[in-house]
């Protein structure tokens, strides 16, 4: 599926409650060791936004493409 959204995480409001790393579906993401998500298979995304509606810091952020943004 081709990319319609540039996820980014703002690690400064993530506290590492792990919750996108749980309720992700394809399992984008793992946790650092401080619990706070990387984005590790980001080709797997379907782009439900899950993470981004349940996290409870607002750190997830899905941004739209334009034609010829890179991802």
């Amino acid at each position: 599926m081709a990319a319609k959204y540039r996820k980014e995480i703002d690690l400064n409001l993530c506290k590492g409650c792990g919750i996108c790393i749980e309720i992700c579906p394809k399992q984008v993401y793992d946790g650092d060791t401080l619990g706070k998500p990387v984005i590790v298979r980001d080709e797997d995304c379907i782009y439900c936004k899950q993470c981004m509606l349940h996290c409870p810091d607002f750190a997830i952020e899905f941004i739209p493409l334009k034609e010829g943004d890179v991802k």
